[in-house]
């Protein structure tokens, strides 16, 4: 076993002293190879840490929402439906939920009016930060707003949520249920929709059918089927960016086919000097094996600490246009670093294995070649 180590040990050696005498074009396509691993494992990274937020942001939603469809189109709940779930078995909590959008013209930006689930003074609202940014506003300043209606409401700001909560709450403006009726012109006892908790998480798709089934004008969104519009949202801009960077791929595959179409002839005649000196054929295979192996090992650990960096310590700005997507209030976060450890094997197979099989190619057909034919090839 130590004399198996010894000798990958001196082919190591023996390797990195060869790389070293060809620096310049190792150098170029350690850059190159990095590059390629630089721009897939950011964009991996960075879909897979917005998938993450976006399930952290929705732990906390409902199992169930549901909304009532008129005409094929989101309407009121009247007064009446929440008795009727009530008899739904299964249900554990039922609360219906005011919200609803608002254009203002000032910032030219749409903001979420909503009620909150802990009490707002009336005349008072609770804004996000982004809205605040916006429109300049602090704890204690006025702001007026005019309803669809055409009457001007105004209002003192009683707080501004904070900073950590930005991607949930950038647009959100908090006010009190009479506030909410009253600029709306909700009728009384009508809600948006309806929030309901399920006892037996198992039980989600069957109290979603039951209510489909007892209450026909309704729709039941279930918080697992926001969870998968947003990973596909997120694979589909993943998708745009990597058909966008196709060419880059071509090129890795044009470079990995260059490996194994052929070696220069000064790579051949060291392969026959070795083999005329005594080295075996399997010897000189581990030794460009190794090569290859450093040098997609390097490629891949110097482009994949990169891609980190870029994305957790500089906010990916080479990609955040496409990938997050843009709005007039815009959250600002940054995002948590996580690590899937199957995008890393995907990656690593994809990107390290074809160009170290690729090496071996040539360089079996040169090693099994006569000494003196190689050399004077």
């Amino acid at each position: 076993m130590n004399s198996w180590i010894e000798k990958q040990r001196s082919l190591i050696d023996f390797t990195l002293a060869s790389l070293a005498r060809r620096k310049t074009r190792n150098l170029g396509l350690l850059t190159v190879y990095a590059a390629l691993v630089f721009v897939l494992a950011s964009v991996m990274l960075f879909t897979h840490a917005l998938r993450q937020e976006a399930a952290a942001v929705l732990a906390g939603a409902p199992e169930v929402i549901l909304q009532r469809m008129v005409a094929g189109r989101h309407d009121l709940i009247p007064p009446g439906y929440l008795d009727s779930i009530g008899r739904i078995r299964g249900v554990q909590q039922k609360q219906g939920r005011l919200w609803g959008y608002y254009y203002d013209p000032v910032i030219k930006a749409n903001y979420t009016f909503m009620v909150p689930g802990y009490t707002v003074s009336d005349g008072a609202l609770v804004i996000g930060p982004a809205l605040a940014r916006a429109r300049a506003l602090t704890a204690g300043s006025a702001v007026s707003f005019r309803s669809y209606s055409g009457q001007l409401f105004t209002f003192k700001i009683a707080a501004v949520l904070p900073q950590r909560s930005e991607l949930a709450s950038a647009d959100l403006v908090l006010l009190s249920e009479h506030d909410f009726r009253a600029f709306f012109a909700y009728p009384a006892g009508h809600y948006t929709d309806i929030a309901l908790s399920v006892a037996n998480p198992n039980e989600v798709r069957t109290v979603a059918a039951k209510l489909a089934s007892a209450l026909s004008d309704s729709r039941p969104i279930l918080r697992e089927e926001i969870l998968r519009s947003y990973a596909s949202l997120f694979d589909w801009r993943e998708g745009i960016v990597l058909t966008v960077l196709s060419g880059t791929l071509f090129a890795f595959a044009i470079l990995a086919w260059d490996k194994a179409a052929g070696l220069s002839a000064e790579e051949k005649r060291e392969i026959g000097i070795l083999k005329a000196i005594g080295w075996e054929t399997g010897d000189v295979i581990k030794m460009k094996f190794w090569e290859g192996a450093m040098i997609s090992l390097a490629a891949f650990l110097i482009g994949y600490i990169a891609a980190y960096l870029h994305v957790f310590r500089f906010d990916a700005g080479l990609f955040e246009p496409v990938l997050k997507g843009w709005a007039v209030l815009y959250p600002r976060f940054s995002l948590t670093p996580v690590i899937d450890g199957v995008s890393v094997l995907t990656l690593f197979f994809f990107t390290v294995i074809p160009y170290t099989a690729a090496v071996l190619v040539p360089i079996w057909r040169a090693a099994t070649t006569d000494p003196d034919a190689v050399m004077r090839a």
